[in-house]
This record gives structure tokens, C-alpha cells and sequence, in this order.
């Protein structure tokens, strides 16, 4: 987690006297770069020991669980190293590019990263889960579309970035 703000919530930052602070972004709710590094680290090491997920993912490479941090740190209003540093939107599209990803496959991998975002510690709040379970179904959805046969044009799309739906994070009013 981030440290707290005047309000006392994960990521809330303080604002000059009298101004009321406005909702954090969902990557400083998380807890940032360390919270999403966490996550995926984490997660890796299950899909590894898992059998219907270990074989897809037998041969990837040592940096992959850093860059998919970058990568959702991106999505959700972090810093967009992914886009800088590894191609943004067209880099991820073509991993995904020709693999076949099963339904099977896209379900288990939503379970094993819900999982591993208890299992971490990432924020457990209505509003932050919501909007992460939001892009994780969403994104996973793309994936087979990209995996699949006639995937669209990789490099017609900025990487996507989620924010607060129709509930922001709940935080006491400071007045």
C-alpha cells in the first residue's frame, strides 16, 4: 500500500487547506509499482505449478511477470513505462498474436489473478475491485480475440487506460 494521505486512505494525496482532495488513480489505490510487481510475481509462480496454464507460459521469458506489472500499472494510471519501454499497445498485441488461447485457458488465468491479488494484499474495496475485475475480464476477452483467428490491427490502439466507473473509492469527507 501507499502511504496514507490527510484522509487516511491508501494513496490520497493531501491537497492545500481547504480544498477537498479528489479520488486517487486506481494504480496509486493499489499501492503502485510495488503493489503491482507484488501481484504479478506472485501470480507467475502459481501459473507455473499450474496444469492448465503452465504449458502456455513453459517458455516465457524471466522479465515477463515485470513487464505485464508495467503493463497494468499502465492500464491503471501509472506511469506509462510499458508504452515507453516495451511498445505499448502494439508490443502486447503481437505476444498475443497466433497463440490460440482457450476459454478454458482466459478463465483460469482471471481465477489465478484473483487469487493472487487476495493472496497480495491489493486494496479489497467494492469500488477498486470492480474496476479491476473490469479490465481483467475485458482485457482477457482481447486476448482471445488477438490469439484467435482475424485478430484486428495491433497498432490501431493506445494502451488502454481505466479509472474510477460509476462508484470512486469512498473516502471520509475532510471538511
Amino acid at each position: 500500500m501507499t502511504e496514507p494521505g490527510a484522509s487516511g486512505q491508501p494513496g490520497t494525496k493531501e491537497k492545500p487547506a481547504g480544498e477537498k482532495p479528489g479520488p486517487p488513480s486506481i494504480y496509486e489505490w493499489a499501492g503502485g509499482a510495488a503493489a503491482f510487481s507484488r501481484l504479478t510475481e506472485v501470480f507467475y509462480g502459481h501459473v507455473l505449478q499450474d496444469p492448465v496454464l503452465a504449458p502456455v507460459f513453459a517458455q516465457m521469458d524471466s522479465r515477463h511477470a515485470e513487464h505485464v506489472a508495467k503493463w497494468l500499472g499502465e492500464v491503471f494510471g501509472g506511469p506509462r513505462d510499458y508504452t515507453v519501454g516495451l511498445g505499448g499497445h502494439p508490443h502486447m498485441a503481437n505476444k498475443h498474436l497466433g497463440r490460440g488461447i482457450t476459454e478454458q485457458q482466459r478463465r483460469r488465468w482471471v481465477s489465478l489473478l484473483v487469487d493472487a491479488s487476495d493472496e497480495v494484499g491489493l486494496p479489497a474495496d467494492p469500488e477498486f475491485r470492480a474496476v479491476f475485475m473490469y479490465y481483467i475480464e475485458w482485457g482477457t476477452r482481447m486476448a482471445l480475440i488477438y490469439s484467435g483467428e482475424n485478430p484486428p490491427p495491433v497498432d490501431v490502439a493506445e494502451v488502454p487506460v481505466w479509472q474510477w466507473g460509476q462508484t470512486p473509492p469512498w473516502q471520509p469527507d475532510s471538511a
